[in-house]
């Protein structure tokens, strides 16, 4: 199958938004749809059929759709950029609807409780379409379940019945057996982390629903998915000696999710550099992870909505000890390879756009 991918935000570069298996989108095949959407957008605006310009989450979007369209792709998986009622993805009528998890963030724009969230996540359940829901929660679980049901969605509760979902630990990481009514998987994600055998879960269930909606998906096909998947930015190793893990935890969940794996496998000293969006609940997120690290590099990323490290600082004032400030996050990663030894751990965490700093000066240094 030619399969598309929409996905953000881009770790190094716009291209990676928009995918067609694992290739991203050419820059001409890119500047050719960014053309032809600038063009339309100004004669909708002459003709008065669109009041302003679309923002600019709403114009990749629609390149998203043309140049899937343009390559004639067979499928395209499209992932919300937040929310999702309100969504600009949520214009589509999907074969699947997928809600993976629910957290407490964007409130501002979403809610301030975890049940107006779910309410606003519950927006991309259109009627009669199959919802898969990876939600752990009870109260959140309920509100999309009783969504699903007024629009008369079919609806499948992955971790419903929790003895269908086992975890096993070994010397390699994990592995997992997950049973569906359809069959029984037993797989080891090349993703780290044991978070990563819920996601997988998750797309098993996804799968099923495409085998009954569109076309059957072969099992070992699915597995050898599972175990061959990569995904940049997210425990991705970079590095074996130190041990440098680049993460984009930037929120509670995933910020739990890294501090379990880096308790499991994680040597002495180990140092983190973070940096963060203002908006975050940077406090909340100090709590989870800085007492796991034995120093804490402060920095930022360019971008706007960027906290400043002494911004950060203020919020963490209880690991004062343990912090350093610098914001040249290039500067903070060679501070931190050489506190961390060859024997130390180094993690990279709080936004996927510092992750993409700290990998294009990676790639710049290795080619040296």
């Amino acid at each position: 199958f030619r399969a598309g991918l929409y996905t953000s935000p881009h770790l190094v570069s716009y291209l990676e938004r928009i995918r067609i298996g694992k290739a991203p989108v050419t820059k001409k095949d890119f500047a050719a749809v960014l053309s032809l959407i600038r063009e339309m957008i100004g004669d909708l605006i002459s003709e008065k059929k669109l009041l302003s310009p679309p923002t600019h989450f709403e114009i990749l979007t629609c390149m998203a759709f043309l140049y899937f369209s343009w390559k004639k792709v067979d499928i395209a998986v499209l992932e919300v950029g937040m929310g999702g009622r309100f969504d600009a993805t949520n214009v589509v009528t999907p074969l699947v609807s997928v809600i993976t998890t629910i957290s407490s963030e964007h409130q501002k724009f979403l809610g301030k409780t975890l049940r107006e969230i779910s309410l606003e996540k519950a927006g991309i359940i259109k009627p009669g379409i199959p919802v898969v829901c990876g939600v752990k929660s009870r109260p959140s679980f309920k509100t999309i379940k009783e969504r699903a049901e007024e629009l008369e969605a079919p609806f499948y509760g992955v971790f419903a019945h929790p003895a269908y979902f086992k975890v096993y630990t070994n010397t390699d990481g994990y592995s997992f057996e997950f049973a569906t009514p359809e069959a029984k998987y037993s797989f080891t994600p090349a993703l780290l982390g044991e978070h990563q055998g819920k996601n997988a879960a998750i797309a098993i269930a996804a799968s099923e629903q495409l085998n009954k909606a569109w076309k059957k998906l072969e099992k070992d096909k699915i597995i050898k998915g599972i175990e061959t998947a990569s995904w940049p930015g997210r425990l991705e190793k970079i590095n074996q000696s130190p041990f440098v893990i680049l993460d984009g935890a930037h929120n509670e969940e995933g910020a739990i999710a890294l501090r379990h794996y880096i308790q499991k496998v994680a040597a002495s000293p180990i140092i983190l550099i973070f940096a963060v969006m203002r908006d975050k609940k940077i406090k909340d997120l100090a709590d989870i992870l800085f007492p796991l690290f034995d120093v804490v590099l402060l920095t930022r990323f360019p971008y706007y909505r960027a906290a400043e490290p002494e911004d950060i600082k203020k919020k963490a004032q209880k690991y004062i000890d343990k912090i350093i400030v610098e914001p040249d996050p290039n500067l903070a990663m060679r501070i931190a390879i050489e506190k961390a030894t060859l024997r130390g751990t180094v993690v990279v965490a709080g936004s996927l756009f510092l992750v993409g700093e700290i990998k294009k000066y990676w790639k710049k240094n290795q080619s040296k």
